[in-house]
């Protein structure tokens, strides 16, 4: 069970981007003919018939033409089930970080946060941190060297930890105190719910009395940073950071298929999490009863989101226009620039980590707003600047403003590694750009 729960959170961290203001200047090409991408047709056509998937979505943008929505197969293992479309729902678990990266960078924008920020201007209990000094044996720590600033928790360089990534007795503290957020299904929530914090301030709040593994600034880990940002939006936002989320990125870009909370109108859409067993795929979390359609105990600003590709491919092309689509603007130009650009402190490099996390297999990479960020070109491939991440259950999201290249796949299983969806779409679409 620990590994479900960890393997989920871990996935709930991935990001991509579509079309926008120059469309409003000039004439939109037509959509891409059927002919234009024949390698990402035949990936989607593969992943169905080759069974490593009931069902799979596919969201690819290019230029501002139309972005080209393919689905094939079904939602669940029945055979009576829906039609997969680009409009079904999927768990995107730690795709969501790049959401709330963007929501950080909003705020960035209008003087409510700054980058170097301490958070404790906000939650007075980060303002003296300690640091393990014996993490394998005991809980016993020092004072830190500095505080926690928004630019550490966009970056996972807080010194936070995460129940995926952390071991020995800080592991026991943050099972004891609920600090995992992130859901399965229905059973293993009933066990995290009972011990989950009920709100994003009162999650904020119990992290702070834990101690870090690392000084803030000092090392890149993969954490809870993104919720603990959730907790921050929404104080410095003075409204609920799911309300934040919505009106200001969701209902402006017309992104009508994000949720925190799937409602029960929209259960049929929501497609099975299913499990690999060995050779074997099982229902892990159906659709028809999903944890996702109950109401969290809070809003997992690093893991909480159901969403569709048609939906992702939207923010993608907000970020591949550099903050604008159809009119809306969402930030300034050089606002999404910033947050798709490398904000590791000065010193501090990017660690790759376990494939089912979504990291960005690239190289010479950074981390911007909640996202990897590829700091030179991959011949043949993404360019420099190229911003995204995964999630847990398979899914993938980037964007690439320098070619104007935008991807978001979509499926749902664990582990997300058993196939290699991420590498595979981005070598169908750069193979079919190519051509």
């Amino acid at each position: 069970m620990r590994w479900m729960i960890g393997t989920a959170m871990m996935a709930a961290l991935v990001s991509p981007m579509p079309l926008a203001a120059q469309a409003m200047r000039k004439p939109v090409p037509a959509a891409p003919a059927k002919a234009d991408l024949p390698g990402v047709r035949a990936l989607v056509d593969l992943y169905v018939a080759e069974k490593r998937t009931p069902g799979i979505a596919v969201a690819v943008g290019h230029d501002d033409a139309p972005p080209l929505l393919l689905a094939k197969g079904r939602i669940g293992l029945a055979p009576n089930a829906a039609a997969a479309t680009p409009d079904t729902l999927w768990r995107v678990y730690s795709m969501t970080k790049p959401i709330t990266g963007i929501a950080a960078m909003i705020l960035v924008e209008e003087g409510k946060l700054k980058l170097d920020q301490p958070i404790s201007d906000f939650f007075p209990g980060f303002k003296s941190m300690k640091v393990l000094t014996d993490p394998d044996n005991s809980l016993a720590s020092r004072p830190a060297a500095r505080e926690i600033t928004v630019r550490h928790l966009l970056t996972h360089t807080a010194g936070l930890g995460y129940n995926i990534i952390t071991k020995g007795p800080l592991l026991k503290e943050y099972e004891r105190l609920g600090i995992i957020p992130a859901s399965l299904n229905r059973q293993t929530e009933a066990q995290g719910k009972a011990v989950r914090p009920k709100s994003l301030k009162e999650f904020a709040e119990r992290t702070a009395t834990l101690p870090l593994i690392a000084d803030p600034g000092t090392k890149w880990s993969y954490s809870i940073g993104l919720d603990v940002l959730g907790a921050v939006i929404e104080a410095a936002a003075k409204m609920p950071f799911e309300r934040f989320v919505q009106t200001r990125i969701f209902d402006p870009l017309g992104m009508k298929s994000s949720f925190f909370q799937v409602p029960a109108s929209e259960a049929a859409r929501l497609a099975d999490n299913n499990a690999w067993v060995g050779d074997n795929l099982v229902p892990l979390d159906p659709g028809a009863t999903s944890v996702f359609l109950d109401p969290p105990s809070f809003p997992y600003g690093g893991a909480g989101l159901v969403m569709s590709a048609r939906d992702y491919d939207r923010f993608l092309a907000m970020l591949q226009n550099y903050g604008t689509l159809g009119g809306k603007r969402i930030l300034k130009p050089e606002t999404a620039r910033l947050a798709m650009s490398n904000l590791l402190p000065a010193g501090v490099g990017y660690t790759r980590i376990d494939a089912a996390t979504g990291g960005s297999a690239g190289p010479n990479t950074g981390f911007g707003a909640g996202g990897s960020v590829l700091l030179q070109d991959v011949p043949g491939g993404p360019g420099a600047g190229t911003y995204g991440w995964g999630g847990a259950a398979g899914t993938i999201a980037f964007v690439d403003p320098k070619k104007r290249v935008r991807g978001a796949g979509m499926v749902n299983y664990f582990p997300a590694e058993k196939w290699p969806l991420r590498t595979d779409i981005i070598k169908a679409l750069y193979g079919d750009l190519k051509r």
